[in-house]
């Protein structure tokens, strides 16, 4: 892409016709380029010429065919856009033709593309339209006969008229310049990837063309906040690696496109000159890209554990909250954490008496709230101020808490139930040692009494 490196010296050339004093050089010097072999008819002589002129010892380029080449003592000021001989403006197309090729080659040390782009601007900016015709003296309205010149130009110039032709029309302005942010959510410190594209009229990309960019919010690896890429060998885009710093990181694009319209300088104070054309050289072309970018998502683990035997509880249900332990916790994409019922989602604790929560948005203080006591636990349990966990989740990292349960109290039997341990049911006696005097009457009152009995039995049988 030589075109780049040349405009400086097309838009030099052209600023140059304005300001420099006038020297002795002869009006109409020819600079480089090929003479026909003959003239068109109604021509004045010198119309053979194709190629520069020199002005002011500048190398210039001219339109408004047959009229006086330009001269070095009139002075000449910038006018309007660039039209036909016959007074209308030039169609876009060829004003970018023009423009670019006036860019890419006015510097141009080759007779042959000197006297094709001196071709391709009198076919473009004098051909036959109403008054301007081919039959006529009067040379300010006298067309170029393109046709007629093709035949009489070497072959090589018509080759190169060709190959400028297709040159202009690949690569003429505009261009646009976009740049696209990630589709995937950037995170802040990981690098991601950017792109930025330059794109031709015809809607194919620039080869190897230099942007510069620079970064809001975000640095490239090494941490410079700017710099410049190239885009690919076919056109493609380029790619920029950025690494987010801040929520909004964002790029910001130039680089250089053809200006689309050429620049016109007529001579002061007569119109019977021809008009001098220079590149509308090279434009800037700025492009801007953001993107959304948050703190890595992180984690929260808690652990449920027996308060006396340090062992994990499973099955224990909690509910994630926020700060407030009512509010839903938020996820990365700043949604809330909720269950299908839309309140809080509540997780149950593993066979381990784990339960991890991923993706959070971070940094966010959460809460585990335990919904209900696992079964042993239920007599320290206070529906009203349940057991509950809190601490704020960094980014990138996982919080570890720990919820403790106190078991039950253990109950002591007052007896000991039938059947336990194996042993038998055994009766206990009480025993009072204490003698009394009624109480040892009645019982020798009895004594007696079933001695007598017996006696008598005893008798009866004999």
């Amino acid at each position: 892409m030589g075109w780049k490196r040349l405009a400086g010296v097309a838009v030099v050339s052209g600023l140059v016709l304005l300001t420099t004093t006038a020297t002795a050089t002869a009006v109409g010097v020819k600079g480089i380029g090929h003479n026909a072999s003959e003239r068109q008819s109604h021509a004045v002589p010198g119309s053979e010429w194709h190629g520069s002129y020199i002005y002011q010892d500048k190398q210039v380029w001219c339109v408004q065919y047959a009229l006086p080449a330009p001269d070095s003592s009139v002075p000449y000021k910038e006018g309007d856009s660039l039209r036909t001989k016959a007074g209308k403006e030039l169609a876009p197309d060829i004003a970018a033709n023009i423009s670019y090729l006036l860019l890419r080659y006015s510097t141009t040390k080759s007779p042959d593309e000197a006297a094709a782009l001196a071709h391709l601007l009198h076919t473009w900016t004098s051909p036959v339209d109403g008054p301007v015709r081919l039959d006529t003296d009067d040379q300010k309205f006298l067309a170029y006969d393109s046709a007629f010149y093709a035949s009489k130009l070497p072959a090589s110039v018509m080759d190169t008229v060709a190959r400028l032709k297709a040159d202009a029309e690949a690569n003429r302005g505009p261009w646009a310049l976009s740049a696209t942010a990630p589709k995937e959510p950037l995170i802040i410190g990981t690098e991601s990837s950017w792109t930025v594209s330059l794109v031709k009229a015809n809607g194919q990309g620039v080869p190897k063309a230099p942007i510069n960019f620079t970064l809001v919010d975000a640095t490239l690896v090494d941490g410079s906040v700017g710099g410049k890429v190239e885009t690919g060998a076919d056109g493609g885009p380029a790619t920029i690696k950025i690494v987010p710093t801040g929520p909004k990181p964002s790029v910001a694009a130039v680089a250089d496109s053809p200006a689309d319209k050429p620049v016109v300088h007529q001579p002061i104070p007569t119109d019977n000159m021809q008009r001098m054309v220079t590149t509308g050289g090279e434009k800037k072309l700025n492009a801007n890209a953001t993107g959304q970018a948050k703190t890595a998502p992180g984690a929260v683990k808690i652990t449920k554990i027996d308060s006396e035997t340090k062992k994990a509880i499973a099955g224990v249900a909690l509910k994630v909250t926020g700060k407030d332990q009512t509010s839903p916790a938020k996820k990365q994409d700043d949604s809330d954490l909720v269950g299908t019922d839309g309140k809080p989602i509540v997780l149950q604790t593993g066979a381990d008496g784990t339960v991890e929560v991923p993706g959070l948005r971070t940094p966010q203080e959460i809460c585990l709230v335990e919904v209900a006591a696992p079964k042993g636990y239920e007599e320290f349990f206070d529906p009203k101020a349940p057991p509950a966990s809190c601490g704020t989740v960094a980014a990138g990292q996982t919080l570890a808490l720990e919820l403790v349960n106190k078991p039950n109290k253990p109950v002591v039997p007052s007896t000991i139930p039938a059947g336990q341990d194996g042993n038998t049911p055994v009766a206990t006696a009480s025993f009072d040692t204490q003698l009394r005097p009624g109480l040892m009457l009645a019982v020798g009152g009895l004594v007696l009494l079933g001695a007598a009995l017996a006696g008598f039995l005893v008798w009866r049988r004999q």
